[in-house]
């Protein structure tokens, strides 16, 4: 039953990892290539099989492909992870000998004590270009000033129609320029959106895997046969939290097709207080020791809706109740069925919503200026208003500076 969990996890990685429309490739501490995604044989035109077992360095140009061996030694010695923009002019080879530039992100994890590194590679051969116009813009600006000013100097009485239609052709250069800008910028935004999003989800990995290290941990002090019930629990705690792993995973790597629409809800009869009580249980690890989270559910029990997506809801929620609440404070969770809809509530004791925050609350990436010093990726609510939408839903919230916020999420029920 074990082994048959693993290939799930594991089948469910490979889709997620073949799924991100990035590309990734994953090696272990010796710079072998174990996996590459789709998007990552187009960006190279290989094969995955033509380079599995081989070295990263035959994804390199050949003039650095000694001082990338050290590199990634020194990588492996000290190990970072590293966000993409960061200033490093890189080329990456492809199959057929030719180059381009990229932006590389590097993130690591360890697993049954093998260290494993996943590089996201950014094809940024549009932004170069746009960057290379640019010059050669600012260029031919330079070249049409200077000799502006020399037919003033020398033909200033004679070439005063000449000098209003250059005056004119400077203007027209001025907002190709301008507008070769702004295209610039769109695509750094772009970028350094995708930089934050990948160095997010490094984040948000460890939170699950030190619950899964602490499980392990306590695992082998249970050595006796009489003991197996408190191994049992620990493992299902571990295979719990893998599988939280993978949806946290999941969620950051398909907030794109969430903005596009692509994601489908999948409809089942499930119990909502089993549920509740199951994600609050997991979320007993994540709470500050004096903390509690209390829940009181009405109404029927059983509903039709989607229970990944209703599990991913409240998983952000409490997550953020458990962060803004004080030490020793309250967290009231509430589900209430009716016959047309199902109402779930998460107050918290926290440190509450200022009003000038709250007209951005659900922007990507937005974080509270009373919330500077507490972790958080500002990605969380947002993402809680793109799976409410797919329910057809709606959110709501209820809020006082220093005395805490309650979310109110109503979803119709079939």
């Amino acid at each position: 039953m074990e082994e048959k969990k693993s290939f799930q996890d594991k089948m469910k990685f490979e889709d997620l990892f073949e799924s991100a429309t990035i590309g990734m490739i994953m090696v272990n501490e010796s710079g072998e290539i174990l996996l590459m995604n789709s998007f990552a044989e187009q960006q190279f035109g290989y094969e995955k099989k033509e380079l599995t077992g081989k070295k990263i360095e035959a994804l390199v140009p050949m003039n650095v492909k000694v001082h990338h061996a050290k590199l990634r030694d020194s990588f492996v010695q000290s190990l970072q992870n590293r966000p993409m923009g960061i200033g490093r002019d890189l080329l990456a080879l492809r199959k057929d000998g030719s180059t381009f530039p990229v932006e590389i992100s590097l993130s690591h994890y360890k697993s049954e004590n093998e260290m494993y590194i996943i590089a996201f590679v950014n094809d940024i051969t549009i932004r170069k270009l746009n960057e290379n116009s640019i010059l050669k813009q600012q260029e031919i600006l330079r070249k049409f000033a200077d000799e502006v000013r020399t037919l003033n100097t020398e033909l200033e009485q004679r070439v005063l129609e000449r000098t209003l239609v250059l005056r004119e052709t400077l203007q027209q250069l001025e907002r190709s320029k301008n507008e070769l800008e702004n295209a610039l910028s769109k695509e750094k935004e772009l970028s350094d959106l995708k930089s934050r999003f990948v160095s997010m989800a490094s984040h948000e990995f460890r939170t699950p895997l030190s619950s899964i290290l602490s499980s392990a941990s306590l695992i082998d002090k249970y050595r006796k046969e009489e003991e197996q019930q408190n191994r049992d629990r620990h493992v299902n705690r571990i295979k719990e939290n893998v599988k939280n792993l993978t949806d946290i995973l999941e969620d950051f790597l398909s907030l794109g097709k969430l903005e596009e629409g692509l994601i489908k809800t999948t409809i089942t009869e499930f119990s909502i207080a089993e549920l509740v009580n199951a994600i609050i249980y997991d979320m007993n690890e994540l709470r500050k020791p004096s903390q509690k989270i209390i829940y009181m559910h009405e109404g029927e029990v059983k509903i039709f809706s989607d229970m990944q997506l209703l599990k991913n809801i409240l998983f952000n929620l409490l997550s953020n109740a458990i962060k803004f609440s004080k030490d020793d404070g309250s967290i009231k969770v509430n589900t209430f069925i009716t016959t047309k809809q199902a109402m779930l509530t998460v107050k918290d004791s926290g440190i509450g919503i200022s009003k000038e925050d709250c007209k951005h609350l659900f922007d990507r990436f937005f974080r509270g200026r009373n919330a500077q010093n507490i972790k958080g990726s500002g990605l969380g609510l947002h993402i809680v208003t793109k799976y409410v939408e797919l329910l057809k839903g709606s959110i709501s919230y209820k809020t006082k500076l220093n005395y805490g916020t309650e979310f109110i999420i109503k979803i119709p029920i079939k």
